[in-house]
């Protein structure tokens, strides 16, 4: 299996909405890792992903590290950012996913990487971006066969837009959505124990969502509290991710899940 595990990308990877910067960070990667070591307890695991990162931007910092850690295998999970440019080229993105996919494999990684959900199904303020996430992910599923690189088809399941699995921004992962994504990939790339659970719907809601001015009130306060502050840091050419660094960028043992 892999004992040398190296993950590639932007907050999601990072674990933005699952835990904090005080407590720290947890998220899918994590998750995956602890998974992994389930079944070999000598996985030891970087993060070299950085919130606000575009996909070339994670090429230009990340890729280099990743290669000189050698992993056996690597995620590489980029392009939301650039989705929310005004200049989006999804050539230009895909190309950059492509070079670290290329890259990689051709050290005798195993890559495994994603396709986006619709976003427009919890932030309906985004629904002119659903054109850019079906080009992005065709070109995404091009670059995989194209590497032999392993996809999880995310975007496939109604249950990721389930408001649940998403954190009070709708763009980031809650903990119960970080979970899906790691036992997406367990099963994708064949751990021990990954099984289609992960696609299954959640039960129903104990309490209905609120509808007409509630509703409407809610949307007014997540534009106030969230939209608002990235369309600052967007105006100022500021990102979420200035002065970071990546939370864990050496190769360290992992606590298996229990």
């Amino acid at each position: 299996m892999y004992l040398r595990y190296v993950a590639l990308g932007d907050s999601q990877t990072e674990g933005v909405g699952d835990g904090d910067d005080i407590a720290g960070l947890r998220g899918w990667a994590d998750r995956l890792a602890e998974l992994g070591a389930r079944s070999e307890p000598g996985l030891r695991y970087a993060n070299l992903a950085v919130r606000g990162r575009l996909a070339g931007q994670v090429r230009a910092e990340q890729l280099g590290p990743a290669l000189a850690l050698e992993p056996d295998l690597a995620t590489v999970v980029a392009g939301v950012n650039d989705l929310l440019r005004p200049r989006f080229d999804a050539d230009e993105v895909a190309g950059h996913l492509e070079a670290m996919f290329a890259a990689l494999t051709a050290r005798g990684a195993r890559v495994a990487t994603l396709t986006f959900p619709d976003i427009t199904r919890t932030i309906p303020a985004a629904r002119p971006v659903a054109p850019r996430i079906t080009a992005l992910n065709g070109r995404i599923r091009e670059a995989a066969r194209a590497h032999g690189v392993v996809l999880v088809e995310i975007g496939h399941h109604p249950v990721v837009t389930d408001p649940r699995l998403w954190s009070r921004d709708r763009l980031h992962s809650a903990p119960l959505g970080h979970a899906r994504i790691a036992a997406a990939f367990a099963e994708a790339l064949g751990l021990p124990g990954g099984d289609d659970s992960w696609t299954r719907p959640l039960p129903p809601p104990a309490v209905r969502p609120p509808g007409g001015l509630r509703a409407a009130g809610a949307e007014l306060a997540w534009a106030a509290g969230f939209l608002g502050p990235w369309l600052g840091r967007r105006l100022r050419g500021r990102s979420s991710g200035d002065g970071r660094t990546a939370k864990r960028p050496e190769l360290l043992p992992v606590t298996p899940l229990a």
